[in-house]
C-alpha cells in the first residue's frame, strides 16, 4: 500500500508519517519525505535573497518517483509526505489512501513562527509559503473516495486513520 500524506508546512506531515511508521513496526515500511527529494541549493531559485523551497521544481520528482515505485516493491507500506503530495499527477496515480492534514492560516503563521529549523524566517516569507501553499499544495483532485481530510489544528486521532487506512 502507498499512502500520500499532504498539506501545508507545519501541519504536521512528518510527524504522522512517523507515528504510523512507529505503529506498524511489525510490516516493513518506508517513509519517503519529499524534503529529501530537494534539488542542490545552488540551483534553485531565490526570492529576495531566500531561497525558494515553495515551489515544485525544487523537487527531483523522477528521482522521488522512482524510490516511491522501487520501494512499494520492497516493503509493504509505503508513506510518502511532503507539502507537494498531491502536485504529480504520476505520483498521484500510485497512492492507494491519501490523508490531507488541513490548518487555517492563522495556525500555521503561529506554529511557523515557533519553527526555527532553518532560523527566523522573515514575515514576508512566512506569507509567501502561504500563498504557495495555496497555489500548489492544496488538495485539488476530482477523487476524494479514497482520501481522508484532518483537521490538523487539533489533535489527530490514530484511530480514526488506522480505520481509514483499513490495514
Amino acid at each position: 500500500m502507498i499512502i500520500g500524506i499532504g498539506g501545508c508546512s507545519n501541519s504536521g506531515k512528518s510527524r504522522l508519517a512517523e507515528r504510523l511508521d512507529n505503529f506498524f513496526n511489525v510490516r516493513k515500511v518506508k517513509v519517503l519525505c519529499q524534503d529529501d527529494f530537494v534539488k542542490k541549493q545552488d540551483v534553485l531559485t531565490t526570492l529576495k535573497g531566500h531561497i525558494d523551497w515553495e515551489v515544485p521544481s525544487t523537487i527531483k520528482f523522477e528521482e522521488y518517483l522512482n524510490a516511491v515505485k522501487k520501494a512499494s516493491v520492497e516493503n509493504d507500506l509505503v508513506i510518502c509526505e511532503g507539502l507537494f503530495a498531491f502536485w504529480f499527477g504520476e505520483l498521484n496515480l500510485l497512492y492507494n489512501k491519501k490523508i490531507f492534514l488541513e490548518i487555517d492560516k492563522a495556525t500555521f503563521i503561529k506554529r511557523k513562527k515557533r519553527d526555527l529549523r532553518w532560523g527566523k524566517e522573515p514575515d514576508w516569507y512566512i506569507e509567501h509559503i502561504w500563498q504557495n501553499y495555496l497555489k500548489y499544495g492544496q488538495y485539488k483532485q476530482s477523487d476524494k473516495a479514497n482520501t481522508l481530510f484532518l483537521d490538523a489544528s487539533k489533535e489527530i486521532n490514530i484511530n480514526n486513520i488506522l480505520n481509514f487506512l483499513d490495514l
